[in-house]
């Protein structure tokens, strides 16, 4: 395997992360003597493995052939797809390919890590960028955080859909709506696969919009009596604008607890997501001095993380906010796999402290950023794609993408691991052999060290 160039009359598919899990995106294709990555993402340990709390997928296939890769294409700004740049960079150190709100959080990432010297080039929504040998073309969808794009990768051996994250919000509350024309017209490009997001295909029906949550939030909101404090996760933009509406409704003040929602607005503000005709946000510094029933605050700490915002609040340790008997706290997220047991402790101190908990149990306040079996059945309907290829999920989601695809006449479905590297042509997919694949865990001293194998197989072992 250590000889591999991709020839000139094929194209490449070799995923080295996110296939079979999720999270730690990384899909490499090959054209032409050239590669191209896309994502660059990191998963987090939870409870589970508490030793790797930041891992990633081990890139050394290609930092080995870094000559040969021409670019980091990103999808879109999660920490999945994003997370692992300032850490691997240095070991590819080529041009980074994002849109404009993307390219701002990839920034600020790389100069917090020295890394400013990274070429990042600014892509405009709907653009086409040629990368080495490949045409990339960004077509616009949506998801939970702004300007999230599938991507229609072109070669002379014709061309790939990735779609990235997605879903088929017809109710986006910021950005754009996903284009409609161009995916339907996808039908006429000369597709020799779909890789396609698997997150949901085990939910049956439609994934619901960000638009429909202002009415459930707001009747929460209306009930409180003490002060208000919501949990989201931090890159939800259009779940922060909602309820920034809703503080305004309620005339109450709004502000953001967390460093890291603190960074996502003001990222926001300065692309242009955060709509000029929202309340006033109030410093979170200053949200601890209000009265109680003035106070509408969202915070960081969904998910449990031990130094998030929501967690210092529950301990009764926050610099800046604390919570007497009679307040509420909702939780506008849901629980990844993994973090049950870290939420759940979240849960019961909140109570002990004398706090009104209310979920997505309680009110339809979430939804998620992913297509559901309806979401996937229209987009194949339209697409029409001669093969997909589930990825970004678990065997038993990646198993229920398939089942989808064939039950909408695609003609052929192809799942496959980390490692596995495969031609497409259109014959299909053609599998050339296997290469080695691991993954990448931060010390606490911020250097990378491998996984170890025993701990790696029972990582692997947990998601089957």
């Amino acid at each position: 395997m250590q000889s591999i160039i991709p020839a000139k009359d094929e194209l490449l598919f070799l995923p080295l992360g996110g296939t079979g899990e999720i999270g730690m995106n990384l899909t490499l294709y090959g054209h032409d003597g050239a590669w191209i990555a896309v994502d660059l993402g990191i998963t987090f340990g939870g409870d589970d493995f508490p030793d790797h709390p930041v891992m990633m997928a081990d890139p050394a296939f290609i930092a080995a052939r870094r000559e040969r890769l021409a670019g980091i294409i990103l999808t879109h700004g999660h920490e999945d797809h994003i997370g692992a740049l300032p850490y691997l960079w240095q070991k590819l150190r080529c041009p980074i390919y994002a849109t404009p709100f993307t390219a701002a959080l990839v920034r600020s990432k790389l100069v917090s890590t020295g890394s400013d010297d990274a070429p990042l080039v600014e892509v405009a929504l709907g653009a086409r960028v040629q990368v080495g040998p490949f045409s990339v073309e960004y077509v616009t969808m949506t998801h939970s955080i702004p300007e999230p794009n599938a991507l229609l990768i072109k070669t002379s051996e014709g061309a790939v859909l990735h779609t990235g994250d997605w879903k088929l919000d017809d109710r986006p509350v910021v950005g754009r709506g996903y284009d409609h024309p161009r995916l339907v017209a996808l039908r006429r490009e000369p597709l020799l696969a779909m890789v396609c997001d698997s997150t949901n295909a085990v939910v049956p029906g439609h994934t619901g919009s960000e638009g429909s949550l202002f009415e459930p939030l707001l009747r929460l909101g209306e009930q409180a009596t003490g002060r208000i404090l919501v949990t989201a996760f931090a890159s939800n933009i259009a779940r922060l604008v909602t309820l920034a509406r809703v503080a305004g409704t309620l005339g109450r003040r709004f502000g953001v607890v967390g460093q890291a929602m603190e960074r996502m607005v003001a990222v926001a503000r300065g692309t242009g997501y955060w709509p000029g005709d929202l309340p006033e946000l109030l410093d979170g510094r200053h949200l601890g001095h209000l009265p109680p029933a003035e106070v509408f605050a969202v915070c960081t700490g969904s998910q449990g993380e031990a130094n998030a915002a929501l967690t210092r609040i529950s301990q009764d340790m926050h610099r800046d906010l604390l919570l007497d008997p009679g307040d509420t706290v909702i939780f506008s997220s849901r629980v990844i796999p993994g973090n049950e047991g870290a939420v759940e402790r979240i849960y019961r101190r909140l109570r002990a402290l004398g706090i009104h908990v209310l979920t997505d149990h309680d009110a339809p306040i979430h939804v998620s950023g992913h297509p559901a079996e309806e979401d996937l059945r229209r987009l194949y309907n339209w697409v029409q794609p001669p093969l997909v290829i589930p990825v970004h999920g678990t065997p038993r989601h990646l198993a229920a993408n398939a089942e989808i695809a064939a039950a909408c006449h695609v003609p052929h479905t192809a799942i496959v691991e980390n490692g596995a590297l495969c031609r497409l042509s259109r014959g299909g997919l053609q599998r050339l052999g296997q290469i080695d694949t691991g993954r990448l865990s931060v010390r606490p001293d911020g250097r990378l060290a491998p996984v170890l194998p025993d701990v790696l197989q029972e990582m692997r072992a947990r998601v089957h």
